[in-house]
């Protein structure tokens, strides 16, 4: 079939972030208030910073601001989280990543599915934290059993997206009217569900191993938890949430305040309390469930390995010093100090290989390519004012931080201790494909630019010779 014909995957991932987003207003109503809040923070950070907005739309990354999302939801079995991978194909997002979060006390382990090229991540850039439930850690064997069969019974697709996704693995795209079906289809698998699927005994059974456990166990299918905006200034919007009525979590997670912000920081409202139904051999039961929440995040500059080795060797020195939980005031002052040992310039960063960045030609560089540099070193271009560095966004997440987040908004009394017990194989094994390692990705975006950077320039030579 003519690939013309097809929607491309960006356009089908911006239509799909869009209903979501339309959708989790609709169930959550303090999200929209979220988004107006997080929509003038950045407002007034952008007119206050003309440097700041400057570069953003240099690199692009100021058009992709007010679309930018991230979602979360929690599976329960292999073949769920390997159709998962199947219909995130469809809208050209990759599993990048693989977190432990068992070792925080969440019995799960994720992947962040998302796209990964520079060219996708500026048209939009939607990503999806996916964990799969952890059964072999809850102990009760007969409970364990219990929750096995119970998701076996569970189908979370529409027939439709089933068939959809098969036409695009066959075809090897979508066209306009299948993507607009496609995308009506597969947010059914993450609309809110009041009727839970067991009775209210089970419900609590399993709400006694783990919270997160009732949630992923109880329930037709892996209803949003979270959608999440990227703000700006993340301390004006935790400052401004109660103003809004919106109850934050006492803790930002992630690294502390900076001029240079990196990684990622995250905080979040506290979960809702929804009415849910028991349907039982007597009848309904009336019940509460409180998982779904509203989340915020700021993405600062995406960390070398070295660079996130000191990180995280910076951040575990606060920690033994106390931990950080929701405990607030001290923890950040600690943290702030802790930190004073991490550089807070670009160009440090860079030149000690602590981050990755994006190297375009300037407007000097132009100039002086059409007659002639001596050297195509990186290094030297950039010293010479012939290249700007710019900051590559960090597009994924942190163990610590998201259990933090999930500990959070399971009520601050969930506090399991499992066995630092990652399994990385068994996971890939349930996704059939492996997950991409964020470092490589990040590498491999910085070395597209210099080279080119570098072709830019023997173009330029070579018309200029002819």
């Amino acid at each position: 079939m003519d690939q013309s014909a097809f929607t491309s995957a960006d356009e089908i991932r911006t239509r799909f972030s869009r209903t979501m987003s339309d959708m989790y207003r609709s169930e959550v109503p303090q999200y929209g208030t979220l988004m107006e809040l997080v929509a003038e923070v950045n407002a007034s950070t952008l007119s206050g910073d003309p440097a700041l907005k400057a570069d953003l739309e240099r690199t692009d990354d100021l058009s992709r601001i007010d679309l930018e999302r991230h979602g979360a939801i929690r599976l329960g079995t292999a073949e769920e989280l390997s159709t998962m991978r199947r219909l995130f194909a469809v809208m050209g997002m990759e599993p990048v990543g693989y977190y432990d979060l068992s070792v925080a006390g969440v019995p799960v382990h994720s992947t962040a599915f998302r796209p990964v090229r520079e060219e996708n991540l500026a048209r939009n850039p939607f990503r999806v934290f996916t964990s799969l439930l952890r059964l072999d850690l809850i102990e009760d064997e007969a409970l364990r059993a219990e929750a096995a069969e119970i998701l076996s019974r569970r189908r979370i697709f529409t027939d439709r997206a089933l068939a959809l996704i098969e036409t695009f693995e066959r075809n090897g795209g979508l066209t306009d009217a299948e993507a607009d079906m496609f995308v009506r289809e597969a947010v059914e698998t993450f609309r809110w569900h009041r009727e839970a699927t067991v009775d209210a005994a089970t419900y609590r059974r399993l709400n006694a191993a783990h919270r997160l456990i009732a949630d992923v166990v109880s329930f037709k299918g892996p209803h949003i938890n979270h959608l999440t905006p990227r703000t700006l200034d993340i301390d004006a919007v935790q400052a401004a949430m109660p103003g809004r009525g919106i109850a934050a979590k006492d803790v930002i997670e992630g690294p502390p305040t900076r001029r240079c912000p990196i990684l990622l920081r995250q905080t979040s409202f506290k979960a809702l309390e929804e009415a849910i139904v028991f349907r039982g051999e007597t009848g309904e039961e009336a019940g509460t469930h409180t998982a779904r929440f509203g989340e915020i995040e700021q993405r600062g500059l995406a960390l070398t390995r070295k660079g996130r080795a000191l990180y995280d060797e910076r951040l575990a020195s606060v920690r033994d010093e106390g931990g950080a939980g929701n405990a607030g005031g001290s923890y950040a002052e600690r943290l702030a100090t802790a930190f004073e040992a991490f550089p807070d310039d670009y160009d440090t960063l860079r030149r000690e290989s602590l981050g990755y960045f994006r190297y375009a030609l300037t407007r000097k560089g132009e100039d002086a390519a059409s007659t002639g540099l001596a050297s195509l070193d990186i290094e030297t271009l950039v010293r010479d004012g012939h290249v700007a560095a710019y900051p590559i966004v960090y597009e994924d997440f942190l163990p610590v931080s998201a259990a933090g987040i999930f500990q959070s908004n399971l009520g601050g009394q969930e506090q399991r201790s499992y066995a630092a017990n990652a399994r990385k194989d068994a996971f890939v094994a349930a996704l059939g494909a492996p997950v991409a390692d964020e470092f490589e990705v990040y590498e491999a975006a910085q070395a597209r630019s210099i080279e080119a950077v570098r072709t830019a320039l023997r173009q330029t030579r070579q018309s200029s010779a002819a």
